[in-house]
């Protein structure tokens, strides 16, 4: 639960997908529940939950201001007799311990906590009707859900398994017998004394679950899990519209949508779920760099990551929703792999991630693989995957669930180190080994993404790690007193730089701590979407456990892989965020920007004086007019920015317009539609902020 106890508190707090503010003082001014409180009650709970605080005026710049509440206890009141009316909300899933009262300057508001719901309560309503009362959670939005959405919770509510249905009018000749003879001479060489070996065909499918038999109306056929398992593509295609598997290799740690090898559904091959498997699992471990290890004078191939790999791959086809239409999305790139199955997970993050609690959606077909010695009962599957990765001291995998433009779960698996070794060795011989290691991990950190990326700032870090605002500040203040930063500005402006060090000489570092890219993509994944400078090496934000997410490979993994920030520490993501799903566009690096002509020194408007009246030259189409066409003050920003990096304070200078005109007209959307590029992307408002054409724009 997020913990307000001062104004520095509501300071900070901004409306988000996990935080919403109300006013709720009613038209007597003493407090009230407001009207679309129940709205966002129904979409936290069938999201993935969230708090709501009221008592909160929003301001202009969006920050908050305390209000209070002049009668908490009618509040207190309403929201009871309203969760226990089943014609204003379908349920009650809060706890007295989640609703509290919070005196802060003599002022009281009210704290509510909604969790998730569990799977067999939602969806969540209000006014009686699911169809046409049932909301999700939407960056800041409270989004009423189509007709669609709410029947697939409805079905995920009732249903323990997805797959055990019986077919009408499926049969053996629906099946692919090559991959059907091929799962049972494994079976045989795994159990070669088993009883079920002396079955007929149809009796074994009966026996692993493929088959079923409906003993009030005397049917019997296929199952759901028979037919994906070991169905032919047009029959799967025919009961499940929306089935999709793809596989795609990525040859480079990059957001481009190319790929080296793909196996897709293309008619090449029976296009079912195990002949899927055994086709990809080759290829995920194919010259897997893992060092293998001796039993005895035995030689042990099958690694950690190896079961890692396997329980990976296997839990995106048992866990899928094969009526969503996402499809499942694996992908292998140099630097990492990425896992996508359409639905969310069926428990929450934090414990499937520990263990011990299965739920999963398609059990026929998870017995299916176990009865072959593939995947693992009891919620054991995530943690040995985890488990695998630390054994080589990799990045923690990031699990993050994403809904849009549809539920899915999103899984990568990044081989890489938390932060670049270059930037701890450059840090290290910066400030001496010793004073290093005596800071914490969170100082570390805050060093780590000065280093990086120039410079950091409050809001920065807070994105960055999970800790109390005011812990932070005091971080910032013992690290200030060490002399390892030092600070410029005041207030919320206050911009922290590393002590000791040439930022103008940072580059080189940077570049070599980032040498291959650190990022993951998503029209693979995302499909994984961002690139390796965007990429945040810690990322823990949305439903997901541990450091990170992604989407473009996988969202197709789009989301958020390729969205993830190099040192982001938040999650309800897993994994990089990772995300996406996904993903957010790739934003320029500081290591992008290009560095000053050569000649060209800063001093005046920034420029020697043959290079300022080269600019002079430039803008003078502009600057000798009170006005011109939008078109032509454009062009003449990118020619002066084209090669170099220019100031605000200059290019006002050079155009003969105001600092708010130059600013807000062009530099800012020129900005967002990516024709300029900041040189120092992560801190918009940097004293020394420049602004340089992007080599990539066409012009």
């Amino acid at each position: 639960m997020r913990e307000i106890s001062s104004l520095e508190d509501i300071q900070a707090l901004r409306e988000s997908f996990d935080v919403e503010c109300k006013l709720a003082r009613g038209k007597d001014g003493k407090g009230t529940i407001p009207k679309d409180f129940w709205e966002t009650y129904s979409a936290f709970a069938n999201t993935f939950g969230g708090d709501v605080i009221l008592g909160l005026k929003e301001q202009k710049n969006k920050s908050f201001k305390l209000e209070g509440i002049e009668n908490p206890q009618k509040i207190l009141d309403d929201l009871w007799t309203g969760l226990n009316n089943s014609q204003k909300v379908s349920g009650n899933i809060l706890r007295k311990r989640w609703v509290n009262e919070i005196i802060i300057e003599g002022k009281t508001i009210i704290h509510i906590r909604i969790p998730q719901a569990p799977r067999k309560q939602k969806p969540v309503f209000i006014k009686g009707n699911p169809l046409t009362g049932t909301y999700k959670r939407f960056n800041s939005c409270d989004i009423l859900q189509k007709e669609e959405s709410v029947r697939r919770m409805l079905a995920e509510q009732v249903e323990e398994s997805r797959d055990t249905e019986i077919l009408k009018g499926y049969g053996i000749d629906d099946l692919d017998l090559d991959s059907f003879n091929a799962y049972r001479q494994r079976y045989i060489s795994l159990h070669p004394d088993h009883p079920w070996n002396q079955n007929d065909a149809q009796q074994f499918l009966y026996n692993i679950g493929a088959w079923g038999k409906d003993r009030e109306v005397g049917h019997s056929g296929l199952t759901r899990a028979g037919l994906l398992m070991f169905g032919k593509l047009r029959p799967i295609k025919e009961a499940f519209p929306n089935y999709m598997l793809d596989y795609q290799e990525r040859p480079e740690s990059k957001t481009e949508l190319r790929w080296i090898d793909r196996v897709t559904l293309d008619g090449a091959w029976s296009g079912n779920v195990f002949d899927f498997y055994t086709k990809i699992i080759r290829k995920l471990t194919a010259d897997l760099k893992v060092p293998f290890h001796l039993e005895g004078i035995q030689r042990i191939d099958d690694t950690l990551v190896h079961k890692a790999l396997r329980e990976a791959l296997i839990n995106a086809l048992i866990h899928a929703d094969y009526t969503n239409r996402s499809s499942i999305l694996i992908v292998k790139r140099p630097d990492m792999f990425g896992f996508r199955n359409p639905g969310l997970m069926r428990v929450p993050l934090e414990l499937a991630v520990t263990g011990g609690d299965s739920d999963c959606r398609n059990r026929s077909l998870q017995e299916m693989f176990r009865h072959i010695g593939l995947g693992e009962s009891a919620g054991s599957g995530l943690p040995k995957i985890f488990q695998g990765w630390k054994s080589q001291h990799w990045r923690e995998p990031i699990l993050r669930e994403k809904i849009e433009p549809s539920d899915q779960t999103l899984l990568e698996l990044h081989m890489l180190s938390l932060v670049p070794e270059g930037v701890l060795d450059a840090l290290k011989s910066l400030f001496g080994r010793q004073t290093f290691d005596t800071l914490n991990d969170k100082e570390r950190l805050i060093l780590v993404t000065a280093y990086i990326e120039q410079a950091v700032d409050h809001r920065r870090m807070m994105e960055i790690v999970d800790i109390h605002p005011r812990d932070l500040t005091s971080m910032f203040a013992n690290l200030v007193e060490k002399n390892l930063i030092y600070q410029k500005g005041s207030g919320r402006g206050t911009i922290y730089f590393l002590s000791n060090l040439d930022h103008e000489d940072t580059k080189p570092f940077i570049d070599k701590a980032f040498e291959g890219g650190l990022g993951v993509s998503s029209g693979g994944l995302e499909e994984l979407k961002p690139d390796a400078t965007d990429a945040k090496p810690l990322n823990s934000g949305v439903s997901r456990v541990g450091l990170g997410v992604s989407s473009g490979g996988l969202e197709e993994l789009k989301p958020d892989v390729t969205d993830a920030k190099p040192l982001n520490g938040r999650v309800s993501r897993v994994g990089l965020g990772v995300s996406s799903g996904g993903l957010e566009e790739s934003k320029p690096d500081v290591t992008d920007a290009k560095p000053l002509n050569s000649g060209v020194s800063r001093v005046g408007l920034g420029v020697s004086s043959g290079g300022l009246e080269e600019l002079k030259s430039i803008a003078a189409p502009v600057g000798i007019k009170k006005r011109a066409p939008r078109t032509m003050v454009e062009s003449v920003i990118l020619q002066l920015c084209d090669g170099r990096e220019l100031t605000l304070e200059t290019l006002v200078e050079l155009l003969n317009r105001s600092v708010d005109v130059v600013r807000k007209n062009y530099l800012q959307p020129m900005i967002k539609d990516r024709r300029l590029l900041y040189r120092y992307p992560r801190i918009p408002n940097h004293p020394d902020q420049a602004y340089t054409t992007n080599p990539d724009f066409q012009k």
